[in-house]
């Protein structure tokens, strides 16, 4: 009840105010977390259905590219992915280590962590009817480089860090190149034979919905991370699924109404606002990360913005689209801290 509560009136509340609903749900979920009033536990429910939230946005994120676009614009997305990416990377690292005083192990992990974005604000975009826009195209493109790179960064960090072999990174590049492959051959002709073949709405609703999770999965099996998975499904069945079509807009509904939401409350319920009050010494590191975080995706979409000659205007899109680092950074963390890593 609590949480129907806050979805239904975080967004009506905060449009008043010209807010994005994003940040509402978030807050609500500080404020009524275990952290703050304590009338909802971030128990396992909100751990499944905040993931099944994320991965729907990566899915939607490819679902909505104008395949036309990707290709006009694909170069520059590329463009502002390396920039995106190299700025932030290299901001991060030297922070990290030198300000910081953290070692080169962790301060790579937390460079990771600064270039990586996720489209946590593309919601807003979609609802603003923005999706096809050509610098939410770039942002996209710059989003799949982005954090197809760090998690692969992270992948070579922890391998390096636990002496394994040159066998064990050669099977993890050849189990990526054999689930791309797979991927790009399987997910497209299974997809149209389907559709075509079963015209029920509900069963080609649950059918996407396989084959978004399978993706998933199966690139968790392949040692990358499965919001690639799920924006590469999105990608390979964008084709297949008409813009204004019924199953498009269950999709999004089914996405927007609840899942998501769901996932952007889970986000705020983890934040520990006490943490920050009870050492300077943590409350100097948040402040550090937080504003090399948002100075150095500022500093990347500038220099796009530069050397595109664009207007101020896209220049505060792309960096809206590249500053969400909340999916990617839990990715990161979680893998980092897991029992057989050891990186906590």
């Amino acid at each position: 009840m609590v949480v129907l509560a806050v979805i239904l009136l975080a967004p009506i509340v905060l449009r008043r105010l010209r807010i994005p609903s994003i940040i509402g749900l978030i807050v609500a979920g500080i404020v009524l977390g275990e952290h703050g009033l304590g009338l909802i536990e971030r128990d396992r429910s909100f751990e499944m259905f905040g993931q099944v939230g994320i991965y729907l946005i990566m899915f939607m994120a490819g679902l909505g590219l104008n395949m036309g676009s990707v290709k006009r614009y694909g170069r520059e997305g590329l463009l502002f992915g390396v920039l995106t990416f190299l700025v932030p990377f290299f901001m991060g690292l030297a922070t990290s280590y030198w300000m910081l005083g953290l070692g080169w192990t962790t301060s790579m992990l937390m460079a990771c962590i600064f270039s990586s974005h996720t489209l946590v604000t593309y919601p807003v975009v979609q609802r603003y009817s923005l999706s096809r826009h050509p610098k939410v195209v770039v942002s996209v493109v710059a989003t799949a480089f982005t954090t197809f790179l760090s998690l692969l960064i992270l992948a070579v960090v922890i391998d390096m860090e636990n002496a394994r072999s040159v066998w064990d990174l050669s099977r993890l590049a050849l189990s990526i190149v054999l689930y791309g492959g797979a991927m790009l051959y399987c997910v497209p002709r299974v997809g149209r034979w389907f559709l075509r073949r079963y015209d029920e709405p509900v069963t080609q609703f649950i059918f996407m919905l396989l084959l978004l999770f399978l993706s998933a999965a199966l690139a968790r099996l392949a040692g990358i991370a499965p919001l690639l998975g799920a924006f590469l499904c999105g990608l390979l069945v964008n084709r297949l699924i008409p813009r204004m079509s019924p199953l498009m807009n269950r999709i999004e509904f089914f996405a927007n109404a609840f899942f998501v939401p769901y996932f952007l409350i889970g986000v705020g319920m983890l934040i520990d606002v006490h943490v920050f009050l009870s050492s300077q010494a943590i409350l100097w590191m948040a402040v550090v990360m937080v504003s090399v975080g948002l100075l150095s995706k500022w500093i990347a979409a500038a220099l796009h913005q530069g050397i595109m000659r664009a207007n101020s205007a896209t220049r505060l899109l792309t960096f809206g689209l590249s500053s969400a680092h909340s999916a990617g950074a839990l990715a990161i963390v979680m893998t980092a801290a897991a029992p057989e890593v050891g990186l906590a």
